[in-house]
C-alpha cells in the first residue's frame, strides 16, 4: 500500500481508516466537510514534514495540509489522500527587547495572543481564537488590530518553509526575496511553512472594544450614519458591521436573544479615553442603540468574543467580496437581505479596512485589494444538514445583489470557486507573477489543494 510507512525517522503519530480516533482525526472546522483521507501524518517538528512531503511526492496521492483546520472550503482534508497535519508544532517564544516572536505552524491565535499579550504586545491577526496561524497568515491576515498595523503578512519578518522537493528553506527580506513576497498573500502554494517570524507591536493588554447593537430595522439608517462616521476616525479604530440574530449567550439580555440585530463591532488600538473621545459620535449622533457591550477589557477577552458563534461542527457556506464604499445601493441591498436571514445561527461581517493596510504598496506583497474599503464575509450557517440548503441559497443571494459593486475578493474568504475568481483576488499582473513563482518552487503542482495557482508552462 502506497501510505504503509513514512520510515523509521518520522516521530509524529499516524492516523488510517481503522484506527480507533480516525473519524475523530479527519474532521475539520466546516462541519458540512466529510472526508476521509488514506493517511494523516501528524507531524512533531520541520524533519517531520521534510519525511512527509517527500514520502506524498513519491506515493502520487492527494496532498492536504492542516494547521488549525478553518479553511472554509475543507482543503485542508482530502478524499484517499494524505493529509499533512501540523498540530503537533505548537512552539511560541517571544522576544520582548526586539518585539519579535517566533511561533510554529500549528499555533493557534488565542495561544499566541497568550504569549504575547503577557508582554503588552500583539501580532494582528485575526477575529477566532481556534484558528490556526499558518492558514490567516498565508492568505493575509485580516483582524481587530489591522488599521492600526496592517494585515499579519505586514509585520512577517521571516518564515522557515519546506519545498515540493523536500528542501527547508528560509525567506525573508533578505534572503530569497521572491518567495518572501510570494508566502505574503499567495497562500499554501509555494510549500509549508513550518515557522513564523513576526515583528511585535504595542498593545492593551486592556483595550476599548466590543459590540454596540440596534434593532435590524435600523440598518440602513445605521449604515448611512456609519459611513459618515467612518471617514475621519483615527487608524486605532477597527470595526466591523455585523447582522444577525442576537446569539443567546450570557453578555446578550435574554430578552434580545433571537431577536434580529445589527452590531458595530469596535476595537480602539491605543488609551481607553482617545477611544470613548472617538466612538461618542456613533454613540450619541445616530439612530439609540438597545445594547452597548463597548468597555475597556483584556484584548485577549475581545480576541475570544466571536468564538461561541463560530464553533468546531456547524455547517458553514461562504461567499464574499470586496467593495470601494458603502454606497446607498449596497446599503440597500444589505437591509433588504439580512432582513431575510432565518438561521439563528447565521451572521456576516462587513469588515472595515483602509488604514495601515492601504498604507503597504500593492505590489510589496502578494496580497491582492489593499485599495478596498470593505470586505463582505457572507455566511450562511446551520447546526446541520436541516436548513443549510436556504442559508447558502441566502448567502448566494446577497453576493449577486452585490456583484455590481465588487472590487475583488480576500482569498481566505473564497470557498471552491475556480480561477477566475482567484485571479480575480490578485489582479492579471500580479497572478502572473504568482504563477512563475509557482513554477520555479512546485512545479508539479503537489500543493494544489489550497485556492490553487497554477505554474506557468
Amino acid at each position: 500500500m502506497a501510505t504503509a510507512s513514512l520510515g523509521p525517522s518520522f516521530r509524529g503519530r499516524l492516523a488510517r481508516p481503522g484506527d480507533p480516533t480516525y473519524d475523530e482525526d479527519r474532521q475539520v472546522w466546516n462541519g458540512s466537510i466529510d472526508r476521509s483521507p488514506a493517511l494523516i501524518a501528524y507531524c512533531t517538528g520541520a524533519a517531520d514534514v521534510i519525511d512527509a512531503v517527500r514520502f506524498a511526492a513519491a506515493s502520487g496521492l492527494p496532498l492536504a495540509v492542516r494547521s488549525g483546520g478553518h479553511s472554509f472550503p475543507g482543503q485542508s482534508v482530502c478524499d484517499g489522500g494524505i493529509v499533512i497535519d501540523l498540530s503537533p508544532m505548537r512552539g511560541i517564544r517571544v522576544d520582548p527587547g526586539a518585539r519579535t516572536v517566533r511561533a510554529q505552524a500549528g499555533v493557534l491565535l488565542g495561544e499566541l495572543d497568550r504569549e504575547t499579550q503577557a508582554f503588552g504586545l500583539a501580532v494582528p491577526a485575526g477575529i477566532v481564537t481556534h484558528t490556526g496561524l499558518a492558514g490567516l497568515t498565508l492568505g493575509g491576515g485580516i483582524g481587530w488590530l489591522m488599521r492600526k498595523y496592517g494585515l499579519t503578512i505586514d509585520q512577517l519578518a521571516s518564515v522557515d518553509l519546506v519545498t515540493a522537493d523536500g528542501t527547508l528553506v528560509k525567506a525573508s527580506a533578505d534572503e530569497n526575496p521572491d518567495l518572501f513576497w510570494g508566502v505574503r498573500g499567495g497562500g499554501g502554494n509555494f510549500g509549508i511553512v513550518t515557522e513564523f517570524e513576526f515583528r511585535l507591536n504595542p498593545l492593551g493588554p486592556v483595550v476599548l472594544a466590543g459590540p454596540i447593537v440596534w434593532p435590524m430595522a435600523e440598518s440602513a439608517r445605521l449604515l448611512r450614519f456609519y459611513r459618515e462616521w467612518i471617514t475621519d476616525v483615527p487608524d486605532e479604530l477597527t470595526t466591523a458591521v455585523v447582522h444577525r440574530k442576537a446569539p443567546a449567550v450570557a453578555y446578550i439580555p435574554p430578552e434580545l436573544h433571537g431577536q434580529p440585530v445589527v452590531m458595530v463591532v469596535c476595537c480602539y488600538a491605543g488609551s481607553v479615553e482617545g477611544g470613548t473621545r472617538v466612538l461618542r459620535p456613533l454613540r450619541e449622533g445616530g439612530p439609540a442603540p438597545v445594547l452597548d457591550l463597548c468597555a475597556p477589557k483584556p484584548f485577549t477577552e475581545h480576541q475570544a468574543m466571536f468564538d461561541p458563534s463560530f464553533p468546531h461542527g456547524r455547517w458553514y457556506y461562504f461567499k464574499s467580496c470586496d467593495v470601494d464604499r458603502l454606497s446607498d445601493e449596497i446599503i440597500d441591498r444589505t437591509a433588504e437581505h439580512a432582513a431575510r436571514i432565518v438561521s439563528p445561527l447565521t451572521a456576516f461581517p462587513i469588515f472595515q479596512l483602509g488604514g495601515a493596510i492601504a498604507r503597504v504598496g500593492e505590489d510589496e506583497t502578494a496580497f491582492g485589494g489593499r485599495s478596498a474599503g470593505h470586505t463582505f464575509n457572507i455566511n450562511g450557517t446551520t447546526e446541520g444538514a436541516e436548513g443549510f440548503a436556504e442559508e447558502r441559497a441566502w448567502a448566494r443571494g446577497l453576493w449577486s445583489a452585490l456583484a455590481p459593486h465588487q472590487t475583488g475578493v480576500y482569498t481566505n474568504f473564497l470557498m471552491e470557486e475556480g480561477e477566475e475568481r482567484i485571479e480575480q483576488a490578485y489582479g492579471a499582473e500580479k497572478y502572473r507573477r504568482l504563477r512563475e513563482l509557482k513554477r520555479r518552487y512546485d512545479p508539479g503542482n503537489l500543493f494544489r489543494l489550497n485556492q490553487n495557482i497554477p505554474p506557468a508552462a
